[in-house]
């Protein structure tokens, strides 16, 4: 059975997203490391599986995943495939008595340190470095990375940065657009408030929202949803699981956006499980399948680390999930009133 396929055309030249993609963190050795020969492997299975859209930047592995990805799809033929990659970002080597970036996170990475850089050369370099590591002429879409305060730590910075962008970065990427180099841009960060701050300021195609649209989370169906689906903006969405508790279920040690769960969310979770056994659903397919149910929603990009999950995910794309879920959720008050299903 083939994935379904969901075709997107806004500034630049059309687009056509698996339903299912890959988010590409792991195969730069994020919380532990695999090897080439496992990173390739995963990357055939998600292939066979039917996946066609590819998401990754120069921060996951420090250029390593670039790599193993560029080497994955050299003898791939590219209209079969999409991809994107990120910018804000500068990357360069070590000197003598420097300690490389991401240290205790990214394991068995090259020996780098990370910039950030939302100007318009900036844009301009990172974007010629990904080439360079993907081996790739182009790439169909750029995000513009982190632009958010889980990244940037206060309001005041994190203002700053979008300023840095909006005067520099901004301006490359419409250049890039609309020379035909990449199909479209937006940017890929951890919070919709930046995605709708954004959209309100320039004409962006499409945002990757990671983590704040999901089974556990629908705060963004309140304004930014509704204004990107008014405006023809297209949403891709990482980290359906919330960082792993939607897929390993409430238990001790679950993660949530990257960090241990706290109880209020292990609590939460316990209860959408319980509807979900009800009705014989595994949660984390119900995960998968949520955001996909929203009109803006292209592509759910699960990271996998393993090909048992890669093969887990294609095993959630496909499910057939009763309406009664949905409806018993919303009726819990576990669902936006608002959500479709």
């Amino acid at each position: 059975m083939r994935l379904a396929m969901r075709d997107f055309h806004r500034a630049g030249r059309p687009l056509r997203f698996t339903s299912l993609g890959l988010g590409t963190s792991p195969l730069g050795n994020l919380y532990r490391a695999i090897s080439d020969a496992e990173a390739q492997a995963l990357l055939e299975r998600a292939w066979a599986s039917g996946v066609r859209y590819f998401d990754t930047a120069p921060l996951y592995g420090y250029g390593l995943a670039e790599e193993r990805l560029g080497r994955f799809l050299a003898d791939k033929p590219r209209s079969e495939h999409v991809v994107s990659t990120k910018v804000g970002r500068l990357l360069r080597p070590v000197e003598p008595g420097e300690k490389r970036d991401g240290l205790g996170k990214f394991f068995e990475v090259p020996e780098r340190k990370e910039r950030f850089d939302y100007g318009y050369d900036g844009v301009m370099r990172s974007l010629e470095a990904s080439l360079g590591r993907l081996g790739l002429d182009r790439v169909d879409m750029l995000f513009v990375h982190d632009l958010d305060l889980f990244t940037h730590r206060s309001q005041e910075a994190l203002e700053a940065r979008l300023a840095e962008f909006m005067q520099g970065g901004y301006r490359a990427l419409v250049e890039l657009r609309d020379q035909g180099v990449i199909a479209a841009f937006g940017a890929g960060v951890n919070e919709w408030q930046p995605c709708q701050w954004l959209a309100e300021r320039g004409d962006f195609d499409l945002f990757l929202l990671a983590g704040r649209y999901t089974l556990l989370e629908q705060e963004a169906l309140e304004s930014f949803l509704p204004m990107a689906e008014e405006r023809g903006i297209g949403i891709v969405i990482g980290g359906p699981y919330n960082s792993g508790v939607l897929a390993t279920g409430p238990r001790p040690g679950s993660f949530y956006d990257y960090r241990l769960a706290p109880q209020a969310v292990l609590d939460r979770v316990a209860q959408i499980h319980t509807i979900c056994e009800r009705w014989g659903v595994r949660m984390f397919e119900a995960a998968f399948q949520f955001p996909l149910r929203h009109p803006a929603v292209l592509s759910v990009i699960p990271g996998s680390q393993s090909i048992t999950e890669v093969l887990e995910n294609r095993i959630a794309a496909d499910a057939e999930l009763p309406d009664g879920l949905w409806q018993d959720l919303k009726e819990a008050g576990l669902l936006h009133p608002l959500a479709p299903v």
